[in-house]
């Protein structure tokens, strides 16, 4: 089995035992924070354990997990985030969260560097899973104004205000994976985010983004490194290329006040 074939596999199958978690839980009348606890020690587990089975040498970054400093001398580090948008899930009728795995590999002759080379993102909801292999289809430009989507709780200003300078309308969603997947499946154009990630929020999306030919960077257009010691990633940006010089301007605007 390959690595995409893994991750898809994974993020797939851990997506239905959250399913049949969640169905099972709102039957019994099971509190949302229950639910949500449950859902994470659950898909954490079968990942882990999945991952130990078939990638026993390889490392792992886990969101549920204790950051082993192994993985920065590894080769191979799985970077995971068993369920993005636990809140989403504890509600019981929404289907924006998702599962990520991600592989990121080292690059021969080039110690110091690395990149995701393979990666999937399951939205159990919508009963999808989108990977880099088969990559998804490029989304087509349409023709609306440019829709941005932000969080759910909080719109980060900088976000706010591109959407101001350039005209774009705003819709929002829960977990990154399920906002990413959006503007891959091509139902928003633009995912602006601004204060603080980790690198389990973002390195599937991303690299799944990235296959669909989507342009993915920092906010001020440097790229998105993963596997670094500090796993906070502040920011990032997720468009379709034609609006991407547009929003990292109208970013420098924004610093610029």
């Amino acid at each position: 089995m390959s690595d995409a074939e893994l991750a898809t596999r994974l993020a797939r199958e851990t997506g239905e035992r959250l399913l049949d978690l969640r169905s099972r839980m709102l039957r019994e009348d099971a509190s949302p924070w229950y639910m949500m606890d449950a859902g994470d020690a659950l898909a954490h587990r079968f990942i882990i354990d999945t991952l130990h089975r078939e990638r026993p040498d390889d490392a792992i970054l886990s969101e549920e997990g204790a950051d082993d400093p192994r993985r920065l001398s590894a080769d191979r580090v799985w970077i995971v985030d068993p369920l993005d948008g636990t809140s989403e899930f504890g509600e019981g009728d929404r289907d924006d969260w998702a599962v990520h795995i991600a592989l990121w590999e080292r690059q021969p002759g080039r110690p110091d560097t690395g990149q995701l080379t393979a990666a999937a993102v399951g939205l159990p909801g919508l009963g999808l899973t989108l990977a880099t292999n088969p990559p998804p289809a490029a989304p087509p430009k349409v023709d609306r104004a440019p829709l941005m989507v932000v969080s759910r709780s909080r719109t980060p200003a900088v976000a706010a205000f591109v959407a101001r300078e350039l005209g774009y309308d705003g819709v929002r969603l829960g977990s990154a994976g399920a906002k990413t997947m959006a503007v891959v499946l091509g139902n928003v154009d633009i995912y602006l985010h601004a204060g603080g990630q980790y690198q389990w929020d973002s390195a599937a999306p991303i690299a799944v983004a990235r296959a669909a030919g989507l342009h993915t960077s920092r906010i001020d257009g440097s790229p998105l490194v993963y596997n670094e010691r500090d796993t906070w990633l502040p920011d990032l940006l997720v468009c379709q290329p034609h609006l991407a010089d547009d929003i990292l301007q109208a970013v420098r605007n924004f610093t610029a006040q």
